[in-house]
């Protein structure tokens, strides 16, 4: 059965305004999921972030390399949430990804949710000429994965309530990436990070990129993207 997904592209959003909006979105799937009316709503959100550092709930505040103090002189801000995963940064140019999805729906758990989120990526990444994997250990979408040259290009971090998801992916596009030197990306010490934009060595249309990453979730997780 293919299920039914309702889009909604957020623009540039304060972290506080979408983490309170991803909020309301579960509320929802969660109150159409115990209903009892045997109704289901699926939700995909995109936005960009202005500058913003998140840490999740097995995070490490060392992996902030800077104080929260000097954090303000870069414009950026700095949440711990209720996701897994340790620290991220989110920024203008990329492109972050909030699925609030009923699992049972889909009839897969946590694990497999997450392998599907990487999938997606990958195969977006290679309607781009990019080859991209999986890193043993690690969370996320990796170039050149398991030599010296690994470096991550999409960061991910769920969290699940009664198989109903949260949060999501942080997708480098055009991103600034001097914003990564204050943290230790994802608690690693001795891993790059990159963007869309520095592999192929040009500003890269995001909206292009929006497109095809709808279409390879939509491949992957069998379902239909619809405007809501």
């Amino acid at each position: 059965m293919t299920n039914k997904i309702i889009f909604r592209d957020l623009g540039s959003l304060q972290y506080a305004k979408a983490w309170d909006y991803q909020r309301q979105c579960f509320a929802s799937v969660t109150e159409a999921k115990f209903s009892g009316a045997g109704n289901s709503i699926h939700y995909l959100l995109f936005c960009e972030h202005p500058h913003v550092y998140t840490i999740g709930k097995s995070g490490n505040d060392s992996n902030l390399l800077i104080s929260e103090e000097l954090l303000k002189n870069y414009g950026a801000e700095l949440f711990h949430i209720d996701r897994g995963g340790d620290i991220t940064y989110h920024g203008p140019g990329q492109i972050v990804g909030y699925p609030i999805l009923d699992l049972q729906k889909f009839n897969i758990g946590i694990k497999e949710y997450v392998n599907r989120l990487e999938e997606t990526i990958i195969i977006t990444l290679k309607n781009f000429g990019i080859k991209a994997g999986r890193l043993e250990g690690a969370t996320g979408v990796w170039l050149d994965a398991g030599t010296s040259k690994a470096r991550k290009i999409c960061a991910i971090g769920v969290r699940a309530s009664r198989y109903v998801t949260m949060h999501g992916f942080a997708f480098n596009i055009n991103t600034d990436l001097n914003y990564f030197n204050h943290i230790n990306p994802c608690g690693f010490t001795d891993k790059g990070v990159t963007s869309l934009s520095q592999e192929l060595n040009k500003t890269i249309d995001i909206n292009e990129v929006k497109d095809v990453l709808k279409k390879s979730f939509e491949i992957v997780f069998n379902a239909k993207l619809i405007k809501g």
